[in-house]
């Protein structure tokens, strides 16, 4: 089948696309760290139309042993993304098709799409592979009691999820979770939140999950935290470290937040750091 309709990087035995969800909206005042008409002056300045876009990418890995996805993005829900199936077909992969599932962490665009409108699994062959640590935050009733209304919503998402796939459930907790796939912890936006660090025949690529959500203004100031991380200054101080640790290492990005072009690398500047998109 033909992938290259979609941006796609070679990664050793891998072969990695980006699959778009489509986007959801999120107001700039979600960001602390950072004024509203700043926030709105870097998104225009970069040409993100509207500013308040927050683009919502999925990540199809094939290898010889495996066809998976990292992230099912929101599936329509709360009117967000939806079109990861619709892609996913342009890219001549069924729903039955993918063996299993890698989850960065469970909120409602990264997981809504895995079940249908009647709550069933969307991808019937596969297996959801999840850091143990997310699966328990989304089960503790006494998280959901603590909650606020918002989050809540996300709870119950969250749960009729693991639900569903209760039978195909893959806990991990640390290391390979696919040959020459690692789990890369990467606190602080959610309890389990988790990259995946993609190594074969020399060649490296981070799929790093929500560490931004608006890339071209957090990969420039990484103080700027979204309301949606569970520990703001854990989740700066990690994105960070990261940016530094993929400049230094000239690591090849993929992100679920970043363009539709989907991998980018990190360049180091005067006053920090930018980002740049790369195509195959």
């Amino acid at each position: 089948m033909s992938i290259s309709i979609f941006p796609s990087y070679q990664v050793g035995d891998f072969s990695i696309t980006a699959i778009s969800d489509g986007y959801l909206q999120a107001p700039l005042g979600l960001l602390s760290n950072i004024d509203v008409a700043d926030a709105t002056r870097m998104q225009v300045d970069a040409g993100q139309q509207p500013p308040e876009a927050i683009h919502i990418n999925c990540y199809l890995i094939r290898s010889a042993r495996h066809t998976a996805l990292i992230d099912a993005g929101a599936g329509g829900i709360k009117q967000w993304g939806g079109r990861l199936l619709k892609n996913l077909a342009l890219a001549g992969v069924r729903p039955e098709h993918i063996d299993i599932i890698l989850l960065t962490h469970a909120h409602p665009d990264h997981v809504g799409g895995l079940l249908d409108a009647s709550s069933r699994r969307v991808f019937p062959n596969a297996e959801l592979a999840v850091h143990r640590q997310e699966l328990d935050f989304w089960q503790d009733d006494a998280q959901l009691s603590h909650a606020s209304e918002r989050a809540r919503g996300n709870f119950q998402i969250a749960r009729a999820v693991f639900e569903s796939y209760r039978r195909h459930l893959r806990p991990f907790e640390a290391g390979e979770v696919l040959a020459g796939v690692q789990a890369v912890p990467l606190p602080g936006h959610t309890a389990g939140h988790t990259g995946y660090l993609l190594s074969s025949q020399q060649r490296n690529l981070l799929v790093w999950g929500d560490i931004v959500h608006f890339p071209q203004i957090q990969v420039a100031r990484p103080e700027v935290s979204i309301a949606f991380d569970q520990d703001c200054a854990l989740a700066a101080s990690t994105r960070s470290r990261l940016l530094d640790m993929a400049c230094s290492d000239q690591l090849l990005i993929a992100g679920m937040h970043l363009g539709e072009l989907g991998f980018a690398c990190i360049e180091h500047e005067r006053r920090g750091f930018s980002l740049q998109y790369e195509q195959a």
